[in-house]
């Protein structure tokens, strides 16, 4: 009972971290991961205090030395245009605030489970998003609990609620879409890579019910799920054989599985999209692509009509494309593309710093952990790919494995078991 409760602390603070959201009672501006944050500032002091010191890798040096150079061509652009649009100026806040509240969340992870890594983060999340998941029909189905949500969570619902659109507790729009989108790739990823997960059926069921469960009410919450979706089911046929026509024997016991969620997947979804009247709506909503092609043989959805026919905005002088306006808030140049709005803010120079960032993030991590390199790959290619659409980055996924790695440079940290890979504790 010990334990199932320690699951279900990490569980939740991972979904204040993964998910973050104010409260109508606090001041605007306060989320849960600000007072993460806080949290991991003081367990990382502590950890000093004992440690007399806290390790910081250089790579997280180098990560830093990024944020900072790209912080201050931000604020260089600023300065010369005179505006006070700090959005991006800033960002080495953001990175702090991710890092401490990620902090948080790797010590506790290691305090339930005795170590931390790739897979028990991946699990968590995974437990995170399908809740999520679950939450966001419960808000839509049940106007009393929609109501409670409402009364206390500070999410931007009143937008939500006018746009129809579901939403869980901090998870709606592209922002949800984002995270769903990794987590189906560490999905992929820790399937794909991990022996031990794949020669357990309950581990792979847990897994491939989040997989299955995201995808289909992850769409319907944020049609950026797909991109998610498309990039896991890559992932999976280069990794499994399939791409090359060729089944590993090792996993047999995963396809028969897969094969066998996937047929019910789709029979479960098809029978609420023919019995419930909301829930079709919101399936073709959430794969309105795929019904456009079907019934109209061209592939195509409302939102990418938009995003081809009005929101491509480029600098018109050179000026603006080297060092930008300095302008970035409040949806002024009347785009969400991620590509458009950082040039328009902070020219090339700064959109360049950005993006050889989460380059320098993805081949950190892709070299320290080369089993993984598959998937810090997609995540990349996911973080170029989403910049087409919306003006939103992933650091938070690489702020996990940078505190992750962090705990365990710290000797005095590490329990004797440290290698040990507690799957058989976590399920």
């Amino acid at each position: 009972m010990g334990h199932i409760l320690k699951i279900f602390a990490i569980g939740l603070v991972v979904s204040l971290f993964y998910f973050s959201f104010g409260f109508t009672f606090l001041p605007s501006g306060i989320n849960t991961k600000m007072i993460l944050a806080l949290f991991g500032l003081l367990t990382a002091s502590y950890h000093a205090i004992q440690n007399r010191s806290l390790k910081v890798s250089r790579p997280l040096l180098g990560a830093v030395g990024f944020v900072i150079l790209f912080s201050i061509i931000c604020f260089v652009s600023v300065d010369y245009h005179h505006t006070n649009d700090f959005s991006y100026a800033t960002y080495f806040v953001s990175f702090a605030v991710w890092i401490f509240s990620a902090y948080t969340v790797c010590t506790l992870v290691r305090w339930g489970h005795g170590t931390v890594n790739i897979s028990l983060i991946a699990f968590h999340l995974t437990g995170a998003c399908f809740v999520q998941c679950i939450l966001a029909l419960l808000i839509d189905s049940s106007p009393d609990f929609q109501i409670w949500v409402n009364r206390y969570i500070d999410q931007g619902q009143d937008f939500l609620l006018e746009v129809n659109r579901l939403y869980g507790i901090g998870a709606s729009l592209d922002n949800a879409g984002v995270r769903f989108s990794i987590v189906l790739i560490m999905i992929a990823g820790v399937l794909s890579n991990e022996e031990a997960v794949r020669n357990s059926r309950l581990k792979i069921v847990m897994l491939l019910t989040g997989f299955f469960t995201i995808i289909v009410i992850g769409n319907m919450m944020s049609r950026t799920t797909s991109i998610g979706t498309g990039l896991a089911l890559l992932y999976f046929m280069w990794n499994t054989g399939i791409f090359r026509m060729v089944i590993k024997s090792d996993f047999f016991k995963f396809h028969f599985i897969f094969g066998f969620m996937f047929v019910l997947a789709l029979l479960v979804t098809a029978y609420f999209y023919q019995v419930d009247s909301v829930f079709h709506d919101q399936i073709r909503f959430a794969f309105e692509g795929f019904f456009n092609w079907i019934e109209k043989g061209e592939w195509r959805t409302d939102s990418t009509d938009k995003l081809n026919n009005n929101m491509w905005v480029w600098p018109t002088d050179l000026n603006t494309w080297i060092i930008g306006t300095g302008l970035f808030d409040n949806w002024i140049f009347g785009t969400d593309i991620g590509y458009c709005r950082f040039i328009l803010y902070c020219g090339l120079t700064g959109f360049s710093v950005f993006a050889l960032f989460f380059v320098y993030n993805a081949a950190v991590f892709a070299t320290k952990y080369r089993q993984y390199r598959g998937m810090f790959f997609f995540f990349l290619v996911l973080t170029f790919i989403i910049w087409i659409k919306v003006s939103t980055d992933i650091f938070l996924i690489y702020a996990l494995f940078y505190c992750m790695d962090m705990l365990s440079n710290n000797k005095i940290l590490n329990p004797k078991n440290e290698n040990r890979l507690l799957y058989s504790r976590y399920v």
